[in-house]
């Protein structure tokens, strides 16, 4: 069985993959965030959900990436587990 790592290292010889996921970098990294605050809090996702007033389900659709949250659903979360949130523009490359 490969690993995942080796078939993305191989997609990324493929120019059109690489802009697409490329395209992704900026989601897959507040997710990361989202899950990296949680677990460092020692927080399931039903527990983070009872802070912030809301499901389960909300917070796993969440991490998954399923939804956009507004900056006020980030604030809850980043108060829910300890954390400030901090959002920057930057420079495009």
């Amino acid at each position: 069985m490969r690993d995942i790592r080796e078939w993305v290292a191989e997609q990324m010889q493929d120019p059109e993959f690489k802009r697409e996921y490329d395209a992704l970098e900026e989601e897959f990294a507040l997710l990361t965030s989202l899950i990296r605050a949680r677990t460092k809090a020692g927080l399931t996702q039903e527990e983070l959900a009872q802070r912030m007033g809301t499901t389960q389900s909300v917070i796993a659709r969440l991490e998954s990436g399923r939804g956009k949250p507004s900056t006020r659903t980030l604030e809850r979360y980043a108060r829910a587990t300890g954390t400030k949130l901090r959002i920057t523009l930057e420079a495009a490359e």
